[in-house]
Parts: structure tokens; sequence; C-alpha cells
């Protein structure tokens, strides 16, 4: 049976351990109630604050050392980045650092130079740099190349900081030096960038991002996601957003195919069938006039 409903206004900032609900006046039976949810080993928020990331590193400060900072995809999304935190939180502590698994985190030791570590929210947090660099290693290298192009597209970070991180280390830079030569800065989304490096891991040139075209007067007509120069061949990724933009789009496509510029859009289904794309693509590429053919 639950006590009756009581939240002390303490308890409502943030999460709280079992000590700290008794002196608030709290029984074992009040956080069995509708007013609090457990989010770790004798630890409990508020269920009224918005369920949001912020609320799970608070609550994974609690069961950590000073010395652990947040790492890999939690450290990207306190960075300002749009993607997965919490699942799990990643956290990076120094080798001999006498803390145990963690339920909810993934837990890494590693060695952590004072320049690899910032404040973010007040919290330790691996540099944008170290992150990248730590993500280069975990995941894929389209995926790791996806957060690096956010990162450079939202200025975050700049190729030259990376590159001159990478010349500085002598071990664990090889993925992260191969995720620089495909980094694209002027990318403006994560399924931009998974699209080119479809093309560019299926064997087709390298296109250029965002390039805006010109009419023959000298009018900006459109800013294709990718673009061959040569062969005038435009490619698109349509997302939601198009189809809240359709009318704006295909004035846009109409003008682009007026100046002589070819075009292929793909959506997200497209993209789970990368045979395909890149053979559409292949395809359009050799046949445009005095171009050779481009093989896989």
């Amino acid at each position: 049976m639950t006590g009756k409903p009581y939240t002390p206004r303490e308890l409502t900032r943030g999460p709280f351990t079992t000590t700290d609900a008794r002196r608030a006046g709290l029984t074992r039976s009040h956080l069995e109630g509708h007013n609090w949810r457990r989010v770790g080993p004798a630890l409990y928020p508020w269920s009224g604050r918005a369920d949001d990331p912020a609320l799970a590193f608070e609550a994974a400060l609690r069961r950590l050392p000073a010395t652990a900072a947040f790492s890999g995809l939690s450290a990207a999304w306190l960075h300002g980045l749009d993607v997965a935190p919490c699942d799990p939180i990643e956290v990076t502590v120094p080798i001999g650092a006498g803390v145990s698994a963690r339920s909810g985190m993934a837990l890494r030791r590693a060695v952590l130079p004072k320049e690899d570590v910032v404040r973010v929210r007040g919290w330790r947090v691996t540099s944008m740099v170290r992150t990248l660099a730590d993500l280069s290693e975990r995941l894929s290298l389209t995926e790791a190349v996806v957060v690096a192009d956010a990162a450079l597209h939202l200025r975050k970070v700049r190729i030259q900081q990376l590159t001159a991180w990478a010349a500085r280390r002598r071990r664990g830079v090889r993925s992260l030096r191969r995720v620089i030569s495909f980094a694209e800065p002027a990318t403006g989304s994560p399924m931009e960038s998974r699209l080119r490096m479809l093309l560019v891991l299926a064997g087709l040139p390298r296109p250029k991002a965002q390039v805006p075209i010109y009419d023959r007067w000298g009018r900006f007509i459109g800013r294709p996601d990718l673009y061959y120069e040569e062969c005038k061949l435009g490619i698109e990724y349509d997302g939601g957003v198009h189809r809240h933009s359709l009318a704006e789009d295909n004035r846009r496509q109409n003008n682009l195919l007026k100046a002589g510029v070819r075009l292929l859009r793909f959506t997200a289904p497209d993209l789970r069938n990368p045979d395909s794309v890149a053979a559409h693509v292949r395809a359009a590429l050799a046949s445009t006039p005095h171009v050779p053919a481009v093989t896989a």
C-alpha cells in the first residue's frame, strides 16, 4: 500500500537517493507512489519532471567517480549533435579508476588527458575532437562520418583541429584519419551523409555537397544535396521535410532542369537497397555525353 502523496520541493529539482528522501520526510512507501520513479539503485526523480536525457545524466553522475567523463554518443549529444545519447549512457573513466560496471551505462577505461576533457553544463565531457576520435573507433565508417559531418557543419570543430589532434597521437588514430578523409562540412543532414557514403563506398566518384547552381543570367536557382559538376548531375535526398515543401521543391527542380542539370531523387527506403541506388547513379554518370562510363 502506498503512502499519501507528498512532494517535497527540494526533491523536484533532480534525482535523489533514498537517504535524501528520508531527510525530506519520505518513506519507502511514498517512493512506491506515482509521484516518483526509480532510475537506478536507490535513485529516484520526481515523475512530474520532463523526461529528457539530462535527467539520465544527472542520475548517472550520482553513481560515477569525479574523474569520469561522458563520452561517445552521450558526449556528442551534450555538444549539441542530434544523436541518441542514452542507449546506453557512455562514460569513460581513467585507467586504474576504482569503479565497476554500472547498469544502464557503457563504461570504458582509457587515458583521459586534461586537454581531452571539457565542461558542458558543468559536467565533465570528452572534447569534441576526442569524442569524434572515440566514435571513429566504435562506429561503422559511415556512421562515424555522419557524426563528423554534423559536428563540422555546426562548427563545433574544424577539420584542421581533427588533423592536428591525429598528428599528435601515436596510437588509435587510423580510424579517425579515415573519417577525416571522407568528412564534408557542407553536408546538411545525416541522410545526405549516408547517401554520399553509399555512393563512395560503391566505388563511384565522390560528389560535391551543397553546390550552388546559377542560371545563365547569374541568378541562384538551387543547391542539390550532392552534385557531379562535370556531368551536371544533381542527387537529392527527400526526407520528411520535402513532403511539406513539395511545391517549392518542384519549382526548384524545374529551374535546375531548365539549366541543364539532371536530377536523381532518393528516399530512406531507397537507401536500404544501396546496390540499386549506386546502379542508378552509375548509369546516369555513364549516360553523360563525352564522359567515360563509370565502373564499380
